[in-house]
C-alpha cells in the first residue's frame, strides 16, 4: 500500500543516530535528530526539510544543526526545530557563537523556529529571525503555533501528528511518534471514468477529506489534457466517493538514548503501544550489558524486548556502538530473537 510517509535512517548502516521522514506529494521532509550523519543526505533532501525533531544535545545528535543552517542561509525561509528541556536555550546559544553582519542583507530572509517540551509538559518557544542577526523574540507572533501544539502534541497537520514523550538518559531525552493521519489514496480509473485527468486539484480535495470539510465544501477541479484546459467547481460530497478511498494511518516510533527501566518502557507505552515500525536503538550486545548500563544505552536484546512489550509490528534497530564494526548482523540477530520472544 502506498502510504503518505517514507522514511529511512539517515545512515545505512545503522552507526549514525537520524531518522529522515518524507512527506508524499509535498516535496517536504521532516529529521528526527540532527547528528553529523545528516551530511550523507543529498543538499536537495536537506533543502526541503522543514522541521527537526531532536532527541537531546549530545554532539552526536546535534552537531548537525551547524551543517543544515549553513546549507539552508540564503535559501530557505524557515525551519522549525523541537527538543527537549531547556533546547529554546540552546539554540539561542548555538546562534549567538557565530558573527552575524550581514545575514539581514541576505535575499531570502530565514527565520527559526525553536520550541521544547519541558519535563512538565509545558511548552517554550522562541523565533530567530535573520532580519534581526536572530536575535531572541520569545513567542511575539507564534499564537498559531501555541495553539496547535498541546500536551505531547509537538506538530499537528493534515497529514501527520508528531508526539514525544521524555524518558530518561542520565539526563532528559524525547522519545518521538510520527503519525500519519487517515490516508487517502487516489482510485486513477474513476477519475478517468468523470472524464477528469489527475492534477494539483486533487492535493485540495485529499486535505479537505482530512480536515473533514462538509460535503458542500467547493472544490475548483482544473485539469489538462489534449483538448485544453478545463475548469469545473465540484463539492467534497460529490467527489469523495467517486475518487478517494480512505484507510488507517501508521505510527512511527523513533526511541534512542535511553536506560532499561519500567519508568522509561512505561512512558513508551504511553506513547508507541503497537506502533507499526519502531526504530529503536541497539547499541550493545547484552553480553556488554554492564558496559551498556553504564552508558545509560540498550542492548540488543533489550531493545527486542521493548519492541515485544510494545507489540511492534516492524522494528529497524540503529545506532549500533563502533565495536561491533562489522559485527552488525550480530545485533540484529539478538534484536530480532527477543523480538520475536
Amino acid at each position: 500500500m502506498r502510504t503518505t510517509v517514507d522514511t529511512r535512517l539517515v545512515d545505512p548502516s545503522g552507526a549514525e543516530p537520524g531518522l529522515l521522514a518524507d512527506l508524499r506529494d509535498r516535496r517536504r521532509a521532516l529529521l528526527f535528530d540532527l547528528g553529523p550523519g545528516i551530511a550523507q543526505l543529498a543538499p536537495r533532501v536537506l533543502l526541503r526539510t522543514s522541521h527537526a525533531f531532536v532527541t537531546h544535545t549530545h554532539m552526536d545528535h546535534f552537531a548537525g544543526f551547524d551543517h543544515w543552517l549553513s546549507l539552508g542561509l540564503g535559501r530557505m525561509p524557515w525551519l522549525v526545530l523541537w527538543g527537549g528541556p531547556g533546547f529554546t536555550e540552546q539554540v539561542e546559544h548555538k546562534l549567538r557563537a557565530y558573527t552575524w553582519n550581514v545575514v539581514h542583507r541576505y535575499e531570502v530572509p530565514m527565520t527559526i523556529e525553536a520550541h521544547s517540551l519541558e519535563a512538565d509538559g509545558s511548552h517554550m518557544h522562541a523565533r530567530f529571525s535573520s532580519l534581526r542577526r536572530f536575535e531572541r523574540d520569545d513567542a511575539d507572533g507564534m499564537d498559531d503555533v501555541i495553539a496547535d501544539t498541546k500536551g505531547d502534541v509537538l506538530l499537528d497537520e493534515p497529514l501527520v501528528r508528531v508526539r514525544a514523550r521524555v524518558v530518561d538518559h542520565e539526563m532528559p531525552v524525547l522519545a518521538f511518534a510520527l503519525e500519519e493521519k487517515a490516508q487517502v489514496r487516489v482510485a486513477a480509473d474513476r477519475i478517468a471514468a468523470m472524464g477528469l485527468t489527475a492534477d494539483a486539484w486533487l492535493r485540495t480535495l485529499k486535505d479537505a477529506v482530512l480536515l473533514g470539510a462538509p460535503d458542500d465544501t467547493p472544490i475548483d477541479v482544473a485539469w489538462r489534457d489534449r483538448h485544453g484546459a478545463h475548469l469545473q467547481q465540484r463539492t467534497v460530497g460529490e467527489l469523495r466517493p467517486v475518487v478517494l478511498d480512505t484507510v488507517p494511518g501508521r505510527r512511527i516510533g523513533y526511541v534512542t538514548d535511553l536506560r532499561f527501566t519500567e519508568a522509561n518502557i512505561d512512558q513508551l507505552m504511553h506513547l508507541l503501544a503497537d506502533v507499526d515500525l519502531l526504530h529503536i536503538e541497539s547499541v550493545f550486545m547484552h553480553a556488554d550489558r554492564d558496559h551498556a548500563l553504564r552508558k545509560n544505552h540498550l542492548t540488543a536484546r533489550q531493545a527486542g524486548e521493548i519492541a515485544r512489550r510494545l507489540r511492534a509490528r516492524h522494528v529497524v534497530p540503529f545506532h549500533f556502538s563502533p565495536r561491533y564494526r562489522g559485527r552488525e548482523v550480530e545485533l540484529r540477530t539478538e534484536l530480532f530473537a527477543a523480538w520475536s520472544g
